[in-house]
């Protein structure tokens, strides 16, 4: 491990290159946070991959609620690979310096998959609603084809959000500092180094963060208040927690991930810490697409049932090649065997 020098920035154009200063005030704790934050990511990978694999293996895990958490999967490697890998390489190297180009780039991603993540999250409780509340017509409407048009949707939306504030904030000037005091290209550092007049940028990120977030937040909330009033209508405690068990994965990560971001940036000014941004930062975009696979495994009957059966399929399959291959063994012991009595009648 290297600890970080200055000397990268020599004879470098601030305008072409930025400095991610990251947790460079913990230099002492530059193995250990590659160590965690490495072992974050392979579980965040595997815990996805394992959620995407059985929806696909499993006929019984073939329902809208499974496409859509699939995608969702899909979507959180996405999301934390746009930062993690270069932190990772940051930690590792010392060498935290990232182009003009790549910043945008990265800032471009970052919010593209985090937007698209607002969408399905709100398209997740959707059709909670249409399951708990119209259960008769929710096949009917819920069909591949609308499933795959609303996912498709999110997707695009997601990909259009970012690119007014990419594209502004391409054209600023950043001639008095190129050092970002954060750990990616977020918005808000990157903004503060301009030398320029920021307030139109400033009110774009707003209106389209506020739009983003206000209207998937509505759609949650919307849903689960007759989500709620349905299962308070149902007669039996059963019928309640079964049809409460259905939802309650989705409620926990809506939580937490809304949770994170309202408390990322709705608060006064004069409460705002750099470290601290830094922290629930990496909670949102790093500890939360790995909490996520763990809390729709243990909370799910159906994921962990799907679990069982390929787990028992993968032992089973381990059993077969074994026998296949003391099979193999047996035959070539056999014909090692005849091919030593031949050569022996041979002489």
């Amino acid at each position: 491990m290297q600890r970080y020098e200055d000397r990268s920035t020599k004879n470098q154009s601030h305008a072409t290159l930025f400095i991610l200063l990251g947790f460079s005030s913990h230099g002492d704790l530059y193995i250990f946070l590659f160590l965690a934050f490495f072992l974050v990511y392979t579980f965040t990978l595997l815990g996805n991959l394992l959620i995407i694999v059985l929806s696909r293996m499993d006929s019984h895990l073939n329902t809208p609620m499974y496409f859509f958490l699939s995608n969702f999967s899909f979507l959180e490697i996405c999301y934390t690979t746009v930062t993690v890998p270069k932190m990772l390489s940051d930690l590792f190297t010392g060498n935290r310096t990232i182009s003009f180009c790549g910043c945008l780039t990265q800032m471009y991603f970052f919010f593209f998959f985090g937007t698209t993540e607002f969408f399905l999250l709100a398209l997740m409780a959707f059709d909670r609603y249409l399951a708990i509340c119209n259960p008769l017509r929710y096949q009917m409407i819920m069909s591949y084809k609308v499933c795959l048009l609303l996912v498709l949707c999110s997707w695009i939306s997601g990909s259009l959000v970012p690119i007014t504030p990419t594209s502004v904030i391409s054209q600023l000037s950043f001639n008095s500092s190129n050092k970002v005091n954060h750990f990616f290209c977020d918005v808000a550092p990157i903004i503060k180094l301009s030398s320029d007049n920021t307030f139109v940028i400033n009110l774009i990120v707003f209106m389209l963060s506020s739009i983003v977030v206000l209207s998937s937040i509505l759609l949650v909330m919307v849903s689960y208040i007759f989500i709620i009033c349905t299962i308070l209508k149902i007669p039996s405690a059963t019928g309640k927690q079964k049809a409460f068990s259905t939802c309650a994965s989705h409620l926990i990560v809506v939580t937490i991930f809304y949770g994170t971001v309202i408390f990322m940036y709705v608060r006064p000014a004069s409460s705002d810490s750099i470290d601290l941004n830094k922290v629930v930062s990496i909670f949102y975009s790093v500890i939360t697409p790995m909490l996520n696979p763990i809390i729709y495994s243990l909370r799910n009957k159906e994921v962990k049932e799907a679990l069982r059966k390929a787990t028992r399929k993968l032992r089973t399959f381990e059993n077969h090649s074994s026998v296949i291959t003391s099979i193999s063994s047996y035959k070539a012991d056999l014909t090692t065997n005849k091919n030593g009595n031949e050569f022996r009648r041979s002489k």
